[in-house]
């Protein structure tokens, strides 16, 4: 059997209504055929889920990316902002190297501290 269900049906209002995040039944919708930063978090969320899960995710997202390029208005707006795989949002490319150099100064601080 699928995971993936259709469990809700999800429409536009006719009007804008704040959204609450403290709300813990609160839902966003992300379109992945639409926006590239939704599909980069529907392959993050592929990437961090249950084998059965993974599997169906990792097929949609392969149907997606085989097809024709669509996008919606936040898609064309998110476009020109999604990062290349593999940097960190904050400090730009995350390598070994990068890594093991953090690791170093850290070691430093430490010693310092003593």
């Amino acid at each position: 059997m699928s995971e993936l269900m259709r469990r809700y049906v999800v429409m536009s209002l006719a009007t804008e209504a704040p959204f609450d995040p403290r709300d813990p039944d609160g839902v966003f919708v992300l379109k992945p055929w639409k926006d590239p930063a939704a599909l980069r978090a529907l392959r993050t969320y592929r990437d961090n889920c249950y084998p059965e899960l993974r599997r169906d995710l990792a097929a949609w997202v392969d149907v997606i990316e085989r097809g024709a390029v669509v996008r919606g208005d936040v898609g064309r707006r998110n476009e020109p902002h999604v990062r290349p795989v593999g940097r960190d949002a904050a400090h730009g490319p995350v390598t070994r190297g990068a890594r093991r150099a953090k690791r170093r100064r850290s070691t430093r601080t430490k010693r310092r501290r003593r």
